[in-house]
């Protein structure tokens, strides 16, 4: 089977996830990158020998290759949309980084357009690709742990105590469409709705520590109008109640997860910080107290090599789609909506989009 050709638009911080994976597939090449910033593309270029007829400074250019097997977005929250719908409309295969746009109209859009005329595609949900994450839900699925009445999670990075870092995109609403909350917040309710439902209504709490930074490229500081933690208290479906705390100020953490799950019959504990690993004590089994439970490999996923499969018809349909991205999206506007009136909010999907696309 010939190797797939795989494009890069973005080449962020993100990228070098996206590129590694490429190369180290036997499944798919390399083969164009793209990015507005014309020195990076130069320098991303050169190092891995892209020619000079596959380096793209427009991403509509680049999804024009009849050549091109499929994409991975990796751009700022605020091009997702753009990038994506170009995608469909050339009807290039694409993974996109999560949250999936700025706010739900635009979700709903892509949706909807992938309804109607499909277009093969992964929403980047990374820890869905955990062997931890994935051998919970078997275990969540199979009922091991009875009927479940709690899910209670964090997702904790401490890298914004620095203020020293300047007002990067990430730092914006217009261009990232919310703070920790989308950053983080977007993997845990991800990570909520794969192990056990939908999430019905929500209150929230959030605010922001550090309120100005260093404008880069001129003097003075700019307003930081996004969220540096946000709790959330939510309902899920069959009456599951659940917390959630995100933060990007917690001193000390680097990449923190940790999910409890519990049940009536039993309990399970994800964590994820160097490595991922599932803590257990069932009732069935006679756990006087929370063991390591080891993971079979079957459970070992790459995220990278599971867009290959997708495009080869090997997928193991466990991939997030766009459907999943839209809720993700959704939900995440309640708890926006939430901690700015201060109230419980149900998460209701809107009604149809379509018309408003041009």
């Amino acid at each position: 089977m010939k190797k797939l050709k795989i494009g890069v638009i973005g080449l962020g911080g993100i990228a070098n996830f996206h590129i590694s994976g490429i190369l180290a597939s036997a499944d798919a090449e390399l083969w164009s990158i793209c990015d507005v910033n014309e020195e990076a593309v130069l320098k991303r270029a050169e190092e891995l020998n892209i020619p000079e007829s596959r380096r793209y400074l427009n991403h509509e250019e680049m999804l024009r290759d009849p050549d091109l097997d499929g994409v991975f977005i990796g751009t700022p929250n605020f091009n997702h949309f753009t990038v994506a719908y170009e995608a469909i409309k050339n009807r290039k295969p694409f993974a996109l980084e999560k949250p999936v746009s700025l706010d739900t109209r635009e979700a709903a859009m892509l949706k909807e357009l992938l309804e109607a005329d499909r277009v093969p595609h992964m929403i980047c949900f990374t820890y869905r690709y955990k062997a931890a994450a994935r051998y919970a839900k078997q275990l969540i699925g199979q009922g091991a742990l009875g009927k479940i009445n709690h899910i209670y999670s964090q997702y904790l990075q401490g890298w914004a105590i620095n203020e020293d870092i300047p007002l990067v995109w990430r730092f914006q609403k217009a261009l990232s469409g919310s703070g920790a909350l989308g950053d983080l917040g977007s993997h845990m309710l991800d990570l909520h709705r794969f192990l056990v439902g939908e999430t019905e209504k929500v209150i929230a709490d959030a605010g922001t520590i550090v309120k100005e930074r260093g404008r880069i490229g001129e003097e003075g500081k700019g307003e930081v109008d996004v969220d540096d933690f946000c709790h959330v208290l939510a309902r899920l479906e069959g009456g599951i109640s659940s917390t959630m705390a995100i933060s990007r100020f917690a001193y000390g953490r680097g990449n923190y997860q940790r999910i409890e799950v519990y049940g009536t019959k039993g309990a399970l504990v994800y964590s994820l910080e160097e490595e991922d690993t599932l803590l257990v004590k069932m009732a069935e089994q006679g756990d006087e107290q929370f063991r390591e439970l080891p993971i079979p490999d079957t459970f070992k996923v790459n995220q990278m090599q599971a867009f290959f499969d997708l495009l080869n018809g090997k997928e193991d349909g466990l991939d997030a789609t766009i459907e999943d991205g839209y809720i993700n999206q959704l939900t995440l506007d309640s708890i926006i909506e939430s901690f700015t009136e201060e109230r419980w909010i149900a998460v209701q999907k809107e009604a149809s989009h379509v018309a408003r696309v041009v």
